[in-house]
């Protein structure tokens, strides 16, 4: 691993944290840490947190293959390597000199790469921290950025970005947009599928993926924290959008994903998944795009594209 800026802290973690235990010991000092960070820092951590040695489970893997339809195999799919980092990446967001607080924030948009394939058996080491602090006109946004090596350094396997927004948080001396960009028109496309997500989808993601995230497990904890009802994890549609493009994608590929409006669960989500042949017609980007089936409003849009 190339060594961190100067002045930037490496703080080294025995083992990835508990994100259970993170959101509950920000659910505990909230008030106290929103008062706090509201009237102080401005500024992100200059720190990176790493822990040296993670593995992938072989059981919550193969969970989480059952449960977003992914291909039993010997190859960690994209967005289980996600799940291993993101406690990681949380562990800094949940620090005390952190600007924001933990509880609420949402997704907004990811950007993943997955460069070489990471095997079930493979040991790891997971490195993040946040950049990009910035003003929106609901809250302010926020980067995680997080690395996995192989030990001893190297380029990363995988990386990704998640862009995240704390709502109704406006930090002093953050400038924030005038005015919201138009909103682009959508007119649905005949969808290729249309998932039933029932009101457990939230639990059982968790439950695979480690994130308990209260917006997410009931409707009683997400209206705690200023949702209607409890919301899917953004993380779940990704991955699942992501298993559906299948084999095609191959072992190296970058993957976006934008969010663009909370999936209230129970729900009926349509998905259209397009292939993109690139030269001789072979395959060279899916682009995926998810709304409610009823209204019509989307939800997420993204694409899968491969890698050189």
């Amino acid at each position: 691993m190339s060594a961190p800026a100067r002045g930037i802290e490496t703080v080294e973690l025995a083992e990835v944290p508990s994100l259970a235990k993170l959101f509950a010991g920000a659910a505990a000092a909230s008030a106290r840490l929103l008062i706090a960070k509201r009237n102080g820092t401005r500024r992100l951590p200059r720190a990176r947190h790493r822990v040296a040695v993670v593995r992938p489970d072989l059981a919550k893997l193969t969970a989480y293959q059952h449960l977003l339809g992914e291909a039993a195999r010997d190859v960690v799919p994209a967005g289980y390597l996600f799940t291993l980092a993101f406690p990681v990446a949380m562990s800094v967001l949940a620090r005390e000199d952190f600007p924001l607080p933990l509880l609420g924030m949402v997704h907004v948009r990811n950007h993943i790469e997955y460069r070489e394939p990471v095997s079930y058996d493979d040991e790891l080491e997971v490195v993040a921290w946040a950049e990009n602090l910035a003003g929106h006109r609901a809250g302010t946004l926020v980067d995680s950025v997080v690395e996995i090596r192989r030990p001893g350094g190297g380029e990363p396997v995988w990386r990704g970005v998640a862009t995240s927004i704390a709502k109704g948080v406006f930090l002093p001396g953050v400038d924030k947009p005038a005015a919201a960009p138009p909103r682009e028109d959508f007119r649905p496309p005949l969808p290729t599928a249309l998932w039933q997500l029932g009101s457990e989808i939230g639990r059982e993601y968790a439950a695979v993926s480690g994130d308990f995230n209260p917006i997410h497990l009931s409707s009683l904890s997400a209206r705690a924290l200023g949702m209607q009802r409890s919301i899917a994890h953004g993380m779940y549609l990704a991955s699942r959008a992501l298993a559906e493009v299948g084999t095609a994608k191959g072992d190296a590929f970058a993957w976006d994903i934008k969010f663009e409006a909370p999936v209230f669960l129970p729900a009926r989500v349509a998905v259209n998944i397009t292939d993109i042949p690139g030269a001789e017609e072979a395959w060279e980007r899916s682009e995926f795009v998810g709304w409610n089936a009823k209204s019509g409003r989307r939800h997420f849009v993204g694409s899968v594209s491969r890698l050189e």
